[in-house]
């Protein structure tokens, strides 16, 4: 799976961009058909923004979310990923 991560008005650090992968690592244990992922960080005001764009067999998945810390921001997004993934996957087995 490619990763890429981006920022807006944002440096990524070393750490941020260590646990967004970690987190998102953790999401291709559940689904394997996902061929790459477009994640950017963005701080608007005092809102800090997370939002991906995956790729998977048959499907895109977009989600973002938003908190007062990018860490809690990056876990909703990937709480919100890890969902419609597991949807999308029940749809694929339904349908064969």
């Amino acid at each position: 799976m490619q990763i890429n991560i981006s920022g807006r008005h944002l440096d990524v650090s070393p750490a941020l961009r260590d646990y967004c992968l970690e987190k998102l690592d953790k999401l291709a244990h559940h689904n394997d058909l996902i061929t790459n992922a477009q994640v950017t960080l963005s701080i608007e005001r005092e809102i800090q923004r997370a939002e991906a764009l995956m790729h998977v067999n048959g499907a895109e998945v977009f989600a973002n979310a938003e908190a007062d810390d990018m860490y809690a921001a990056i876990d909703g997004l990937t709480d919100k990923l890890d969902r419609q993934l597991l949807k999308h996957k029940e749809k694929l087995r339904k349908h064969r």
